[in-house]
């Protein structure tokens, strides 16, 4: 009886989703017109440890070791901060926040157009404890694991607005051939 009544649930829900146009962003795969836009993704070298980190993880999500040539070019601008925020009596540090914030621009290399234009950031809590060693160790994971965070942001946006573009191309492509068949038929 709860199986159908989950089953029954679940189709309510999923029934009105066909309508609304949702689709996976990622249909079609590798051979998808958004992952082919993300692996031509370039993604030039971020100054300093942050950067190095972002860089990487951004390269990782483009899966930008595939054959294609580049398309866009991706500047990135970094700010990693690391701030106190629990100051005990003796004034040491209990408690630090890292934050990474970046502003990227997307750029397409054929025309110069800077197609994306956002900022994408993040911040992670982390204790300060009496081994400077541990603290050092954490302050480290907060940042790649920030810099994951960031990139996959910044991916999901890049990905957003790439296939906004195919979808703006693919109409302008269909106006425009539209007039053309007019005319043959005449």
């Amino acid at each position: 009886m709860k199986a159908r009544l989950a089953a029954t649930l679940a189709l309510a829900i999923m029934l009105p989703l066909g309508g609304c146009g949702l689709q996976p962003m990622y249909a079609g795969g590798s051979s998808a017109a958004v992952a082919r836009g993300l692996a031509g993704v370039d993604v030039p070298p971020i100054p300093g440890r942050a950067g190095w980190l972002l860089r990487n993880a951004l390269v990782e999500r483009f899966e930008a070791g595939s054959d294609a040539s580049p398309a866009y070019r991706l500047d990135v601008r970094i700010d990693d901060t690391l701030q106190a925020l629990g100051v005990l009596n003796d004034d040491t540090v209990s408690r630090e926040r890292r934050i990474l914030r970046t502003r990227y621009q997307l750029v397409d290399l054929e025309s110069g157009e800077i197609l994306l234009d956002a900022t994408a950031g993040s911040d992670a809590g982390i204790d300060v404890v009496s081994s400077e060693y541990a603290t050092i160790a954490a302050e480290q994971t907060a940042l790649e694991n920030l810099s994951k965070e960031v990139a996959e942001r910044m991916v999901t946006q890049i990905a957003l607005t790439l296939r906004e573009r195919n979808r703006t191309l693919g109409e302008r492509e269909a106006q425009s051939a539209a007039p053309a068949r007019a005319n043959e038929s005449d």
